[in-house]
């Protein structure tokens, strides 16, 4: 079977294409023979699209990041109590409820009896494992802390789903507000509207400008709707298409920057990703190369993903990070460049990142929280203006007719 993979090499570069093996297991492992650190995988011909969106839902895949934080501090609270490996994945796998996990946990233990260290058990299955995750544990398995490091990833995993969760239901509310104004409106000028239209017609009499533009966006919606409804099917789908594209996701990655209000919410949503994906990885031993590698391939917008994979190449030729961040003025704020600095300078790098991450965690809450108190007012005044308007386009022309009989 083919398998699509992208991934870094060993000098941190990025490389895509297909390799055929019997299974997914034997595809990741043949993958990582070659020193490819895999970025993201999938059987070719996989459902894209809507159905690949539904797949990341925990009903489709099996698990969701609560699980993991779950599952990650249920293997703390094990390796603390001084159960061997094996052992720690044969319980979980068999308290697991959800089939999935609990064949993941299974397939996780056989390969541990079969003399698999635990970070290439869990790299076989990067759907649920991502590659920060398993170089997480491959550090804390040559630390000798791996209780600390499943708690380190328990923590993280709990922080990163919590922010992302705030954004996104910060959203839904006005995403809520705007296809409620959308039906009605659009209800009312497909099955209201016309019929008052006619009444109107048949007064007779002249009718005002605002009026006649009503019954013309009536009119255009009961003749050509389903035609305009198939060109935003169609056009949506092909704009689905081409965020799947490089161009397509490099542009929705600007776009989010950009936006006003929210361009700087996302903004301080990614600062935080990147400082805590640091300190994590820092405090677990892994070197400041590698955990820039790492974060540039989970950070999941390109315009960041671009400046880290540059910060790479400068670190290496000995630049410090510090450095290469402040030649992004747009997307890297000074005082961030000014912190990590101190750090350098002090050899509290991690700590700095922690400050950092903390900081714009705080930041990133208190920008929703302004955002949901002003979107919420406006969008109720926008919706009830909407209404307004339309009724006032039909009712005073009727109002009109009747006070002049």
């Amino acid at each position: 079977m083919e398998y699509k993979y992208e991934a870094l090499d060993q000098e941190g570069k990025p490389q895509a294409g297909v390799v055929n093996a019997a299974s997914e297991s034997a595809a990741v492992t043949a993958l990582q023979h070659k020193g490819l650190t895999i970025t993201a995988f999938s059987a070719s011909g996989a459902p894209t699209g809507f159905a690949a969106s539904l797949q990341n839902i925990s009903l489709f895949s099996g698990i969701s990041s609560r699980d993991l934080v779950i599952l990650s501090r249920q293997m703390a609270t094990l390796f603390e109590a001084q159960v061997s490996p094996l052992r720690v994945f044969r319980l979980l796998g068999e308290q697991a409820e959800k089939p999935f996990v609990r064949q993941v946990l299974t397939t996780i233990s056989d390969d541990l009896q079969g003399g698999m260290s635990i970070s290439q058990a869990l790299s076989k299955h990067p759907r649920v494992f991502t590659d920060f995750y398993v170089n997480m544990v491959r550090a804390g398995e040559e630390t000798g802390k791996l209780t600390e490091t499943f708690a380190y990833l328990a923590e993280y995993i709990d922080r990163s789903y919590e922010v992302a969760s705030k954004v996104r239901n910060a959203l839904i509310y006005p995403g809520f507000i705007v296809f409620t104004f959308v039906t009605v409106m659009t209800l009312m000028l497909t099955i209201v509207i016309p019929k008052i239209g006619s009444i109107l017609e048949d007064a007779g009499g002249e009718l005002p400008v605002y009026t006649r533009i009503i019954l013309g966006m009536s009119s255009f919606l009961v003749d050509y709707g389903i035609f305009l409804l198939i060109g935003l099917i169609v056009g949506g789908f092909f704009v689905i298409r081409y965020t799947k594209t490089p161009a397509g996701r490099k542009a929705v990655s600007s776009l989010q920057l950009e936006l006003p209000f929210i361009g700087n919410l996302y903004q301080k949503l990614y600062l935080s990703r990147i400082a805590d994906n640091m300190h994590v990885m820092l405090v677990s031993g892994i070197t400041a190369v590698r955990a820039l590698e790492i974060t540039a391939a989970v950070v999941e917008n390109d315009i960041y993903e671009a400046l880290l994979t540059e910060a790479v190449a400068g670190v290496k030729a000995g630049t410090p990070l510090h450095e290469m961040l402040a030649q992004h003025p747009k997307e890297i704020p000074s005082i961030m460049v000014q912190m990590l600095q101190i750090g350098h300078e002090t050899g509290e790098t991690a700590a700095i990142l922690d400050r950092l991450a903390k900081f714009y965690n705080r930041e990133v809450n208190a920008s929703v929280d302004t955002l949901v108190s002003l979107i919420e007012p406006i969008m109720i005044v926008m919706l009830a203006l909407g209404v307004g308007f339309l009724l006032a386009s039909v009712l005073l022309p009727i109002y009109n007719t009747t006070s002049s009989l």
